[in-house]
Order: C-alpha cells, then sequence, then structure tokens
C-alpha cells in the first residue's frame, strides 16, 4: 500500500501531464485542483520526439505562468517502484527509461511520475466523484485500458508495484492480438483502439452497408476514428451503436471479474472513452449483473464515470507533483 495522504496547499501553479498512446494533455493546476491552462498535441511515436515534445510544452506553460513550481507525469505504462522508471509501456516509445533522468536536466524542476490510472484515481480520491468512500476501483478506458484500486485513501500497487492492470485480463483466449504481447485482453475489446478494431471487423464481413461507417470507410477503414464511430452512434446508425453495445458488453464482463475478485463498492469509469459513457453504461452495468456470482442476491457496486473526466489524470498527477514543493 501507498499512502496518499491530502495534498498539501501550495501557492505555486503545477503542471499534470497526461502522456497517453494517442494524445498528450497538459495543464496547469492550482492549489484546488482547478485547470488554469492547457494544451493538447498528439503524442509523438519515437523517444526522443516525446521526450522534445514534454520539454517544449513545459516552457510554453512556463512561459505564460511563471510561478510554476513543478510537473507531474501521468504514463500510461508499468512503472518501476522508484516512480521514476518507465519498465514497459504498450502504447509509448520508452522501455527501461528513467523518464526522470531524461527530463530533469532540460526542465529544471521538479518532476513527479506516476501511473495514468493511479493519477486519475488520486485526482477522483481528492477532488472527484470518490471522496469519501473506502474501497473503489477504476477503469482508465482510453487508447488502452488502464486499472487502479484504492481501499481507505491508500493506493494499491501489488508486490511489484504493476496492480491493477484491468486492461490485460484475458477475454477471449487467442482472441486479438494487444501491443503487451498477449492475446484477448479485454482492452482489445473495450477501447478507443477496440472501437476502431470492431469497425475494421465488421466493415470487411460488409455489415450494415447502409451505415454511414461502411459508405464512408469501406475502402480506407484505416482512417476510421473513435470519433467517426461514435458521432455515428449518436446520429443513430446502426453499426455505430452496434459497436457501442459491443464495448459494453465486454466492459461488463470485465467489470464483473472485479467485483467478484475484489467486492469494491465503487467502480470509476475515466480516460478519454469516458466523455460517452452514456452510449455504453447502461449495457456495461446490465452485463455486469449478468456475470457475476451471487446474481441477485448480493450488493452491486457502482459503476459511474469519473466526475473530473478525461482530466482526472492530469489534476491528480499536478496534486502529486505540488507535495514535491513542500
Amino acid at each position: 500500500m501507498h499512502n496518499q495522504e491530502a495534498p498539501a496547499e501550495h501557492p505555486q501553479l503545477t503542471i499534470g501531464m497526461d502522456i497517453g498512446g494517442t494524445n498528450l494533455r497538459a495543464a496547469v493546476i492550482d492549489a484546488d485542483g482547478t485547470i488554469v491552462d492547457l494544451e493538447k498535441l498528439p503524442t509523438p511515436s519515437e523517444a526522443p520526439a516525446l521526450e522534445d515534445t514534454i520539454v517544449r510544452v513545459v516552457d510554453t506553460l512556463r512561459t505564460r505562468h511563471p510561478q510554476i513550481g513543478a510537473v507531474g507525469l501521468a504514463i500510461a505504462g508499468f512503472l518501476a517502484p522508484d516512480l521514476r522508471t518507465v519498465r514497459f509501456a504498450p502504447h509509448l516509445p520508452w522501455e527501461d527509461v528513467d523518464v526522470v533522468a531524461r527530463l530533469e536536466n532540460r526542465i529544471k524542476l521538479p518532476i513527479v511520475v506516476e501511473h495514468d490510472a493511479n493519477a486519475a484515481a488520486i485526482g477522483e480520491h481528492h477532488r472527484g466523484v470518490a471522496q469519501g468512500v473506502g474501497t473503489w476501483a477504476l477503469f482508465a478506458i482510453g487508447t488502452g485500458v488502464g486499472g487502479a484500486l484504492m481501499h481507505n485513501g491508500e493506493l494499491y500497487r501489488g508486490s511489484f508495484g504493476t496492480a491493477p492492470e484491468f486492461g490485460h485480463i484475458t477475454v477471449v483466449p487467442g482472441g486479438r492480438s494487444c501491443p503487451c504481447g498477449k492475446r484477448g485482453c479485454l482492452e482489445r475489446y473495450c477501447s478507443g483502439s477496440a472501437l476502431q478494431l470492431a469497425a475494421h471487423d465488421r466493415i470487411a464481413e460488409r455489415a450494415y452497408p447502409e451505415s454511414v461507417l461502411f459508405t464512408r470507410f469501406h475502402r480506407q477503414p484505416e482512417e476510421i476514428s473513435g470519433r467517426h464511430i461514435v458521432k455515428a452512434a449518436r446520429d443513430g446508425d446502426k453499426l455505430g451503436l452496434e459497436i457501442l453495445r459491443d464495448v459494453g458488453e465486454w466492459l461488463g464482463r470485465g467489470l464483473a471479474m472485479v467485483q467478484d475478485i475484489l467486492d469494491p463498492e465503487l467502480i470509476v469509469l475515466g480516460g478519454g472513452v469516458s466523455a460517452d459513457a452514456d452510449l455504453f453504461l447502461e449495457t456495461a452495468r446490465a452485463e455486469m449483473a449478468k456475470n457475476i456470482v451471487g446474481q441477485g442476491r448480493r450488493p452491486l457496486a457502482r459503476v459511474v464515470p469519473a466526475e473530473l473526466g478525461g482530466d482526472a489524470g492530469m489534476i491528480g498527477v499536478a496534486l502529486l507533483a505540488a507535495q514535491a514543493l513542500d
């Protein structure tokens, strides 16, 4: 367990940067956890370019806000217990890299590193929907699916610092290949990248040829994005709605596993995809209820979107960075 005491108030601002597989988002955060400025860029696919981008974004924000005193990096990957070395990141170009060492001489500010889902959990615990909750879990649904678990205000990291990887629960043995090296991981069926994979499969099968997704992308399916699919679903497109329903079903099965093993009172859905949770949340809740042990005879965790939405990771890691100023 790692104790996460309430962040101390400090007059200086901090930067919280959420480095995902698709986008890099950096916010200037005040002592109350309020975003006062924001930058968003595509995440570069090569390590030198990614590090240059981080430095450039920090420099840009410091120019506008000279009182910035520390930087927090929320990273989608496996971190070493030192909380500065990225062991492996399925969607990022770092492997066994001491990120702090790479950046501290260029940024020249205190740097704090945290797993992105843990950072989001810290944000929700201190400023969001999980305030005052005892045992709860977070699914960070973005390009992939990350996980966090908190008990009585403490993060659970496991013996080697990598828990809990909800996104890499095997739900389809021998299923879709995952960047982690396995096959059939949950995140390949209920994440931003899963939306695209499902659309590619349906288009190849010529399902719903009347769908706007089919007519627009059947010649170049690689150009379809999660935003296209979500918009189609909101417009009532049958293929878009089916893909989002499938995402909800797969997510619900993953939620049921977490409910059976950990028995949390609350499960929070965070990450960028959670902004569209209304399209799949009821399906996920129903599928979860169908797949738990003791159906109808035990309490179910509340499953809710993150109050801070996709900003939770930035806010959480910025609050951690503020502690480095004490």
